[in-house]
């Protein structure tokens, strides 16, 4: 090897990666909040540690699914109680076997989401909805980028009209922070629009903890400026990713990050360790 061969060898950068232009709702919500976010997520793909939170999400909303399987005139706080254990047994051993260090500690969690569950009820009468679709698993393209995913629930009205809802366990903003939570439920709004050819009228949060529905008419002007956010956001993670240039986006929600020991936000490696970097 000659001398120039060395020294093109060393100083030669490696290709830049390359993702498949899918994504969804949750990861650009992801980038809009924090770029640095949005690489450790998507394509880093770091894990995250597992929490009685989270746990409580994917029971509830597995409970909720099912209710909705059963007739109309069966669908109690009983049965909704029931179908949390059910959804929980099979959770418990597959996805979170070590979640609780105590049966004590188990028990108080199972029945502070139990009171979350009958809160459920003060929202909606379960009894006097009839869904087109549960648990909806949507993939559509969007002039260069397919967006994948899925769907709570979306129920037709006696006008015909679309409503789509989102089941959330965690606590609701206060209202006059509530807008950019309906971020992802817009992009819904869109996929249902390019699936079903029909602008659904409404999108609703329900927020068992409180209990709060927020909701938000739809039209299609608003439509039609989500769908040129997305294929933005998309360009944008394109540029980011060919330049590695997913710069941290500090803010108030870094307190509940997972990635804190390892965000150059946080860290500053110049010391030799890491230390806080706000």
């Amino acid at each position: 090897m000659t001398a120039m061969t060395a020294i093109t060898t060393l100083t030669s950068s490696p290709p830049a990666p390359t993702i498949e232009p899918r994504v969804s709702p949750s990861r650009l919500s992801d980038y809009k909040q924090c770029p640095q976010l949005f690489k450790f997520r998507f394509i880093e793909r770091l894990p995250e540690p597992s929490t009685v939170y989270q746990a409580r999400g994917t029971a509830a909303h597995l409970a909720l699914e099912n209710l909705y399987q059963l007739p109309s005139h069966d669908r109690s706080p009983e049965q909704l109680y029931e179908l949390f254990r059910q959804a929980w047994s099979e959770l418990r051993m597959e996805e979170y076997p070590d979640l609780f260090s105590s049966t004590e500690d188990e028990r108080a969690w199972g029945l502070e989401s139990m009171e979350l569950l009958a809160n459920y009820f003060t929202l909606e009468d379960p009894r006097s909805i009839d869904p087109m679709f549960c648990e909806y698993d949507m993939l559509e393209e969007l002039e260069g980028v397919s967006v994948r995913g899925i769907l709570d629930r979306i129920d037709e009205d006696e006008n015909g009209d679309l409503i789509i809802t989102d089941y959330k366990t965690g606590k609701a903003p206060p209202e006059r922070y509530a807008l950019p939570a309906f971020f992802a439920l817009k992009i819904y709004a869109l996929l249902i629009r390019k699936r079903l050819g029909k602008t659904p009228k409404e999108v609703r949060l329900l927020y068992l903890n409180g209990p709060t529905m927020y909701r938000l008419e739809i039209h299609d002007k608003q439509l039609d400026a989500m769908d040129k956010q997305v294929r933005a956001l998309w360009d944008a993670i394109a540029k980011a990713l060919s330049r590695d240039d997913f710069r941290p986006r500090p803010g108030r929600l870094c307190d509940w990050c997972s990635f804190q020991e390892v965000c150059p936000a946080f860290v500053d490696d110049s010391a030799g360790e890491g230390v806080a970097a706000r």
